[in-house]
This record gives structure tokens, C-alpha cells and sequence, in this order.
């Protein structure tokens, strides 16, 4: 099995809800059709709306979301991409490596069903002053484990890039999800577990920045506050 990701842009003329609501009602089901297994939708829609603030982005356009699908053999990818295209302004795909670095306990929501928080989806480039295995390295050797232990997270998800499957792919080398606590997006005393402590938050804010520095290039990072929806 292998896992394909598809970060999306959706048309001008309709919102983040419209978008989320065409791809569970027709585009999940003929994906399904095709051998698409474990597929969730993060997507920018009406409950993310007081969450914009948070958003970190270098595009006029801005992602709406990503699609995420585990196939046979990734050699029906253009299948996939033919189904989504009517449905979206642009597309992005790419086969992907898994790690589930922390994985939450699951309500009992039906599939479908927005479950529970926000998912922050953040688009790695890997800086040219560090090779592959360097970045790797840092990114999931010393990154990945501070982030799990001074922020608030309940989901870790690594994406690593392994190619790109569709034309004009943006250069990114990793795709992560991460979970939070809705109230914590726009909150970082809560984000960081900063306990009202003004001390503690800038002793954390300047550890985490300084982790990002070391393996990413802050002015090219792209992060946005999504909705989830696990299809199964």
C-alpha cells in the first residue's frame, strides 16, 4: 500500500464548506471505487473561519485543504487526479512516506463527521544549505520530539515527500499534520502550556523557534488551520 497526498485549492467562486461538501458527496465515493482506502479530508471551511489569524502563508492564493488516500499501487494516480480535477482549481499530489508520531485517541464520530479540534497542516521545503539526510536528521530527530513535548499537540503526523505526481508541484519535502485543542490556535499560552507564566511562553516561543531555524527557512513555511473528516 501506498500513501498519496493531494493538497488543494478551491475555485473563486465558492467557499471552503461548498468544497469540503462536493468532495465527501462525490468525490469520496468514486475514489473508493478506484481502490482508495483510509482516505481524510482536512479542509479550510466554516469552522476554521476565526482561525485565519493563525495562518501562516507566502501564497496569493492559499491552500483550502489536502486529500489523503492509501492505494495498491500508485501507478493508478492519474485516475485519482482525473476524478478530483472538476472539483478543484488546482491540485498538488504527491506519494508520501508515513510516520505517526502521536496518534490520538479517536471519538466515537462517525466517518465523515468533523472530529474534534483543529489540524494544523504545515508545507516543509527543505532548505538548500542542508542535504536530505541532514534535514531529516533534524526534522525528526531533534524537531519533531520538542514539539511534542512544549506544545499542546494530540496528533503528530509526518508526510516525507518521496515525489511529486503532478505537474508544477510546489517543492515541498514534508507535509505534516498536527492536532491541537481548537482554543489554542489563536491562544499561545494554551498552545505552549505556558500556564499563564509570561516567563515559561518566551522560554518556549525562542526553543521552538530555534528548532524551526535549524532545518527550515522561516520565510518559505507555510502552516493553516484545517478541519478534519477521517472517511475510513
Amino acid at each position: 500500500m501506498e500513501k498519496l497526498c493531494y493538497v488543494l485549492w478551491k475555485p473563486e467562486s465558492i467557499d471552503g464548506a461548498v468544497l469540503r461538501d462536493r468532495l465527501l458527496a462525490s468525490v469520496v465515493p468514486a475514489l473508493r471505487t478506484l481502490g482508495a482506502t483510509r482516505l481524510s479530508l482536512l479542509i479550510a471551511d466554516e469552522f476554521c473561519s476565526a482561525l485565519q489569524k493563525a495562518r501562516i502563508t507566502h501564497m496569493s492564493d492559499p491552500v483550502a485543504g489536502m486529500l489523503s488516500l492509501w492505494l495498491p499501487n500508485v501507478d493508478a494516480h492519474p485516475a485519482i487526479e482525473a476524478v478530483l480535477a472538476p472539483h478543484v482549481a488546482r491540485m498538488a499530489g504527491y506519494l508520501v512516506t508515513e510516520s505517526v508520531v502521536l496518534a490520538p485517541e479517536r471519538d466515537a464520530s462517525p466517518p465523515g463527521v468533523r472530529t474534534r479540534g483543529t489540524t494544523m497542516l504545515a508545507l516543509l521545503e527543505k532548505p538548500a544549505r542542508l542535504s536530505f539526510e541532514e534535514w531529516i536528521r533534524i526534522w525528526h530527530g531533534t524537531h519533531s520530539p520538542l514539539a511534542i513535548e512544549i506544545q499542546c499537540t494530540y496528533l503528530y503526523v509526518r508526510n516525507v515527500v518521496a515525489r511529486a505526481l503532478t505537474p508544477d508541484a510546489p517543492p515541498w519535502r514534508g507535509l505534516v499534520e498536527e492536532g491541537f485543542p481548537t482554543e489554542a490556535v489563536t491562544d499561545p499560552m494554551r498552545w505552549y502550556e505556558a500556564e499563564g507564566d509570561p516567563a515559561k511562553l518566551r522560554e518556549k516561543i525562542g526553543r521552538m523557534v530555534a528548532s524551526v531555524r535549524a532545518f527550515l527557512d522561516i520565510d518559505r513555511i507555510e502552516s493553516h488551520p484545517l478541519s478534519e473528516y477521517v472517511l475510513g
